[in-house]
């Protein structure tokens, strides 16, 4: 209501200024015509859809885009800051942002990068460039106990809840997915209306709060998720673990955010702070935790099933595959998210110092798993700023199948990381519950943008696979990634990292992996 009350002043002003001029003085005129252009702008900017800065914030927001052309680097200290204080590196921002616009033309003058930086890295392109798919390839994701398997996209929407979003936002997400054929992580926060009015195929995961599936008193209700797991667009079932952002402690969704729509969903009380638990009631050892993904799977009318994850103790892994191995049944896929992924509600101590990166998570997963011969059962997706089709392909070489972006995703619907999230007093409207602002979000717009920015993403990862001469994901090997471990030298994965032969660990572990095999107990999570 003030965004229309300043346009009404605005004009309601010229038109005084006009009337002085014509009976007082000519001097009023001066002024009438500014105050007449500010009051027609402000009109247009609360009428058009493109930007939901300026729906919210009429005439003042185009501050901020004048910011953007004259002193790009003042944006970049007081805007391109990641939820956790951590710089966001405004190319990659940029390019995310005019993908989703459909005006990716590349930026001329070379590189910005210092390629002798240490740890700069880079992919090895081939003398023999492969000419592009026509199709993008598909993840098949379904092991040996999946009656449902599921044809994962490259990349796909990471986890998200509704009510850490607007529903405006999870409508353009989801939007987004039917249209370009990818799938929607639904986050811990239920499964709502919004995420299945559009049509896109869903994972749903839960975390340890069981929002959507519980009881009153807060325990996972098995016929409840049956009975959700069988909506048709849900074409996976996913149990949060851990956050990279926040791993080892539940979520949080002030109270201001939780309206009575949000309660329904979750199944929890209106207008209060919901914090979910740091650890899950449905299983406390690794054997226990594979019979529970065993479940969720038969819950779901054999659709497939898995968990996510930040890495911390390798140890701890691989007690879970040697239960996996003991029990005879596997997840038909694990999502490793890395340290570095975002959220709006993370203790600074756990951003910056907890939980593994996402390369060192995904080469502990990948690792284990080969050396426990399970590699082939499981599919491997990875999570943790992945916004370019750059990162996309690094994240396969180190051992992911398929990438999953969130970040990425809310610059493409609007986020310009104004890092009010836990206000829910979001600028743009794509994190607030608060429906004047979340209006100013127009779902047919960042439906298309949505769509636009993940299709353009994986064409670009596809092209730069073909410069490196491969044709598809699974042709992509450790020593076609590099990196500069000083000005003078620099080392492919293949050479930095330690890669396990199939079924190592079941004859003779390497000395590095030996102690953590053998102590590793299927029964307990050995600390």
């Amino acid at each position: 209501m003030i965004r229309v009350m300043i346009v009404v002043l605005l004009l309601c002003a010229a038109v005084t200024a006009a009337v002085a001029g014509t009976e007082a003085s000519p001097l009023w005129w001066l002024a009438a015509g500014p105050l007449a252009l500010l009051g027609l702008l402000g009109a247009w900017d609360l009428l058009q859809r493109r930007h939901s800065v300026l729906r919210n914030y009429p005439v003042l927001g185009h501050a901020r885009f004048l910011l953007e052309r004259i002193r790009p680097e003042l944006q970049q200290y007081f805007i391109e800051r990641n939820y956790d204080g951590r710089p966001f590196d405004r190319d990659v921002r940029n390019i995310v942002y005019e993908r989703a616009k459909g005006t990716d033309a590349g930026e001329p003058f070379g590189t910005e990068r210092d390629v002798y930086e240490v740890g700069y890295e880079f992919l090895v392109p081939s003398m023999a460039p492969c000419p592009v798919p026509q199709a993008p390839p598909r993840v098949r994701i379904g092991g040996p106990g999946c009656d449902r398997p599921y044809d994962m996209a490259l990349l796909n929407v990471s986890a998200m809840s509704f009510g850490s979003l607007s529903a405006n936002a999870v409508l353009a997400l989801n939007g987004g997915a039917a249209a370009g054929g990818f799938a929607q992580d639904t986050g811990e926060g239920g499964l709502s209306d919004h995420h299945l009015r559009p049509g896109g195929d869903l994972v749903w995961e839960i975390g340890t709060g069981y929002f959507g599936c519980r009881t009153g008193e807060g325990e996972f209700d098995p016929a409840e998720f049956a009975d959700k797991a069988s909506h048709d667009q849900v074409k996976c079932v996913s149990l949060k673990l851990s956050q990279g952002a926040k791993p080892g402690i539940g979520g949080v969704l002030p109270g201001a955010k939780v309206n009575a729509e949000i309660a329904r969903v979750r199944g929890v009380p209106e207008g209060q702070t919901v914090i979910s638990p740091p650890y899950h009631q449905v299983f406390s050892t690794p054997r226990e935790l594979v019979r529970f993904v065993a479940r969720m799977r038969e819950l779901s009318g054999g659709k497939p099933a898995g968990f996510k994850l930040c890495v911390g103790s390798r140890r701890q892994f691989l007690a879970v595959c040697k239960a996996m191995l003991e029990e005879g049944t596997t997840p038909d896929f694990i999502v490793v998210d890395g340290a570095e992924g975002g959220t709006g509600a993370a203790p600074l101590e756990f951003a910056d110092h907890v939980g593994a990166p996402l390369t060192e998570g995904l080469l502990t997963v990948h690792n284990a798993l080969v050396g426990t011969g399970l590699r082939d059962r499981v599919r491997v997706g990875a999570s943790g700023k992945i916004a370019t089709g750059t990162d996309l392909v690094k994240r396969m070489v180190q051992g992911a199948d398929y990438g999953n972006a969130a970040r990425a995703m809310m610059f493409a619907v609007g986020c310009i990381q104004a890092q009010r999230c836990h206000t829910n007093t979001c600028p743009t409207g794509v994190t607030t519950q608060d429906p004047r602002r979340a209006r100013a979000l127009d779902v047919a717009d960042k439906t298309l943008r949505v769509q636009r920015f993940q299709e353009a993403t994986v064409a670009s990862a596809l092209q730069i696979m073909g410069a490196m001469g491969v044709t598809d994901p699974a042709q992509l090997r450790p020593h076609m990634l590099r990196r500069r471990v000083d000005p003078v030298t620099e080392r492919s994965y293949e050479e930095l990292y330690e890669w396990l032969r199939p079924g190592q660990l079941l004859g003779e572990p390497p000395a590095s992996w030996a102690a953590d095999w053998k102590s590793a107990e299927p029964d307990r999570f050995t600390v």
